[in-house]
């Protein structure tokens, strides 16, 4: 499976989503950043991402996803950190 593929399907899930998607094959690592973020839990991120990916992860097209989420001011206030 493609990086692009796999943002491709993400930020299509994701209205207004930020994806930056690293890796090979079925085994993926992505940093997502999205107001949909905003007041929710950890999982409950994860799992929209997972949402958008639930298709291939079944299939075995892609076997494994890593995935980091921040909202706009987290990632903000990371990139300013350095």
């Amino acid at each position: 499976m493609e990086t692009d593929t796999v943002k491709q399907l993400i930020e299509a899930g994701i209205p207004g989503a930020e994806a930056h998607v690293s890796g090979d094959g079925c085994n993926m690592e992505t940093t997502v950043i999205a107001e949909a973020f905003e007041g929710k839990t950890p999982v409950q991120k994860q799992r929209l991402v997972m949402a958008t990916v639930r298709e291939q992860i079944e299939s075995n097209e892609l076997h494994a996803i890593g995935i980091k989420t921040f909202t706009p001011a987290q990632w903000a206030e990371k990139s300013a950190e350095g």
